[in-house]
């Protein structure tokens, strides 16, 4: 089947996930994840573009984004990847390849799903068994918009704001969402929307983003076509 192709239209959120080539190790240090982070917060500034929250794992990088202006989502992955892999070249005398092609991602219905998407990102080092709190993962925007540490490249989204009146109730309602794990339908389903390029939101939503792109953001069935054999003579 045809790869959807790749849409970003500004002021829409988007999930990106960008991992190691063959599932290669890209952060080997505590430094590597800083420089990715400090990049990160370059581009993202240089091209309008919010970031929600993050998680860079040991072989792959989630992000929640937000674009402010068209196109400015794949001019910052761009730089962003390049920048990162001549770094990380360097650092570790070695050539060639970092990343697995291009970028995926996924366009999110924010009323409905855009805080089950901050939770899966932020809820991968657990799923990983990695840790068993959020909190005890650095290199993830789990400190920030649960717990408050300061950071000037997380910009929290309107549904983010809308938890509670003051941060300290933010925060407060953010945390009682990580109670419980993600159910293995949410899971699924935003696996798929991400690999395929595709939308995790409802039917209303599609059309809207068929309407505003004239692209198809629906899966098409496998298989051909009904009627696509000619009629025999």
């Amino acid at each position: 089947m045809a790869r959807l192709q790749r849409i970003a239209p500004k002021d829409i959120p988007i999930h990106i996930i960008q991992r190691g080539n063959n599932r290669q190790v890209c952060f080997g240090s505590d430094a590597n994840h800083a420089a990715f982070a400090e990049w990160l917060k370059e581009y993202s500034q240089k091209y309008h573009v919010d970031v929600h929250a993050w998680v860079m794992m040991t072989n792959h990088v989630h992000l929640l984004c937000t674009p402010r202006k068209e196109n400015g989502i794949s001019q910052m992955m761009q730089d962003l990847g390049r920048r990162y892999v001549r770094y990380f070249n360097y650092e570790y005398k070695r050539t060639g390849t970092l990343w697995e092609g291009r970028y995926k991602s996924c366009l999110i219905q924010s009323d409905r799903y855009l805080l089950e998407i901050y939770r899966y990102i932020e809820l991968n080092p657990v799923r990983a068994g990695i840790v068993t709190n959020p909190k005890d993962y650095h290199w993830s925007s789990y400190g920030i918009n649960a717990l408050g540490n300061v950071s000037d490249l997380c910009t929290p989204h309107p549904e983010y704001l809308n938890l509670g009146r003051d941060s300290d109730k933010r925060r407060k309602n953010y945390r009682e969402l990580f109670k419980h794990q993600l159910s293995d339908t949410v899971l699924e389903q935003i696996r798929k929307a991400t690999n395929k390029g595709m939308i995790v939101g409802n039917d209303r939503f599609r059309e809207e983003i068929e309407a505003l792109t004239g692209r198809r953001v629906k899966e098409k069935k496998r298989g051909r076509p009904v009627g696509w054999r000619k009629p025999k003579i």
